[in-house]
């Protein structure tokens, strides 16, 4: 078996609140740097964060999990409002040991407990430079497993050698054998930029062994983030979607309230198609891949595994769904109320006719 020299990464993305005054959070939290990337001359360089994110470092937690020591601990801010906590642990042995590792830390809460405890000590600190602070209970996790050095086997065996069921294994987190067709299915996303490097990307794991494996480690932390903010954006207008069913419910109950316009929940959903839009926009320019064709077919592995594109096809079409409730809210209002000013009208007309017939009687 090969002798493999590594690091588990386990990532947990939060949301903290609207948006984040990161140059605020630089000066009140030190040491802090700015994450950026550095190139490595494979094309012009122009993958960058826009703004780049801040990363604080912290003290490694006291305990263990799955037998291995966190060595490091990193929050990284983004400005969009999102949190993400990274752990490290150093890891050496074969790949047939790191899977029930990769089963335990996919199955345990200790780590997405102690990310949420620190990020509730550090709001007490960066709470006001934050727009709307809240720690939501909304939480999206992702491993990698860094493979820095390889002793007795060559990174093409781990998905056409005898590797290749460990390594699927090791991303589905899976204790027990899978069919070939689950292990197809996990090794299916496979990336290379020269010959002795290589990235697969699974729904909820990935594998990397590359020489500098930096910045595609941070481009799926911040992969993980965005699918936090899809989930926390959909969550938000299933409620909204909730509220404008209620809304024509009342508005079908007559009475009054049918000539009540719906102005709290239109101002509502006004204001969220704002927020949505803009969250959706500072997400999505973020991070620039333009020029680096290796990490937009990172990106692109991992905007397939994460289904971006139904989330976005979701949101998109329950804003419709909500836009189109409070339109024929809108609407009906409306002509319930042209009703009763042309039934206003017939009385009034009727009252002046019965009053000028009584006038005349009088004559």
């Amino acid at each position: 078996m090969a002798v493999i020299r590594g690091c588990c990464h386990a990532t947990y993305g939060f949301e903290l609140g609207q948006d984040i005054d990161l140059v605020r959070c630089e000066q009140l939290l030190a040491p802090s740097v700015r994450q950026t990337i550095r190139s490595r001359g494979r094309v012009p360089h122009y993958f960058e964060y826009k703004p780049a994110p801040l990363r604080i470092p912290q003290d490694p937690p006291a305990f263990d999990i799955a037998g291995l020591d966190v060595s490091r601990v990193d929050v990284v801010l983004y400005d969009f409002g999102a949190a993400s906590v990274n752990f490290t642990m150093p890891w050496s042995g074969d790949l047939a040991g790191l899977v029930p590792i990769s089963a335990a830390l996919q199955d345990t809460a200790i780590l997405a407990d102690d990310a949420r405890e620190r990020l509730q000590r550090l709001l007490h600190t960066i709470g006001a430079a934050i727009d709307r602070p809240r720690l939501a209970n909304l939480v999206e996790d992702y491993l990698v497993f860094e493979l820095e050095q390889l002793e007795g086997t060559d990174a093409r065996a781990f998905h056409v050698g005898p590797e290749r069921v460990s390594v699927a294994r090791i991303l589905r987190g899976a204790p027990e054998p899978l069919s070939p067709e689950e292990e197809d299915d996990a090794l299916r996303l496979r990336l290379s930029f020269g010959t002795t490097d290589l990235t697969i990307v699974d729904w909820n794991a990935a594998l990397l062994y590359d020489p500098e494996p930096e910045e595609t480690r941070e481009l799926l932390e911040f992969a993980n983030v965005q699918l936090l903010e899809l989930r926390h954006l959909d969550e938000e207008l299933v409620q909204v979607v909730d509220q404008a069913y209620d809304a024509l419910a009342d508005a079908e109950r007559g009475g009054w309230r049918m000539l009540r316009p719906p102005t709290a929940p239109l101002s509502q959903l006004g204001e969220l198609q704002i927020n949505s839009a803009v969250l959706y926009e500072r997400v999505s320019s973020a991070v620039k891949l333009v020029g680096d064709r290796f990490l937009g077919r990172v990106y692109l592995a991992a905007s397939e595994r994460f289904h971006f594109a139904d989330w976005d096809q979701g949101i998109t079409r329950k804003l419709a769904v909500t836009e189109g409730i409070y339109q024929k809210l809108a609407d009906r209002t409306t002509a319930r109320r042209l009703e009763l000013l042309e039934w206003i009208v017939i009385l009034l007309i009727g009252f002046e006719i019965v009053f000028s017939l009584f006038e005349r009687g009088r004559s």
